[in-house]
């Protein structure tokens, strides 16, 4: 699925920091925990809590988030539709990836089993 050039501009320039947040109020919101929303990005980016708070600080950017990012080798069973889009077809790598997180932030919020979410993995 082809996102506009603007929209994937977008994505990347917008400042990892500024949505965390969001992401944290999304879970509790729900029930769940700042704790369980961190082991799904480490999960998917690699990034323990002390790398992820220096991110924050730093004010990064997603396109620096996700490059210094290893993705986990099951993140391409991510799959459905966020935002609109369904992930898996997204073109753009960088796009993917941040739809990926908002993909995983969102089933956590729903409720979805650890395990699920993070791919049989926990």
């Amino acid at each position: 699925m082809n996102t506009s050039a603007t929209h994937d501009e977008r994505i990347a320039k917008m400042v990892f920091g500024s949505v965390y947040p969001h992401y944290v109020a999304k879970v509790e919101k729900k029930g769940r925990t700042k704790e369980e929303l961190h082991q799904v990005i480490e999960w998917l980016t690699g990034f323990d809590d002390r790398k992820l708070r220096k991110l924050i600080d730093d004010k990064v950017t997603f396109e620096e988030f996700f490059k210094q990012a290893k993705l986990h080798p099951n993140a391409n069973q991510i799959t459905g539709v966020i935002c609109g889009y369904r992930v898996e077809d997204i073109e753009n790598p960088l796009t993917q990836k941040a739809r990926y997180l908002d993909k995983l932030v969102d089933e956590l919020a729903k409720g979805r089993k650890m395990e699920k979410i993070l791919r049989g993995a926990a």
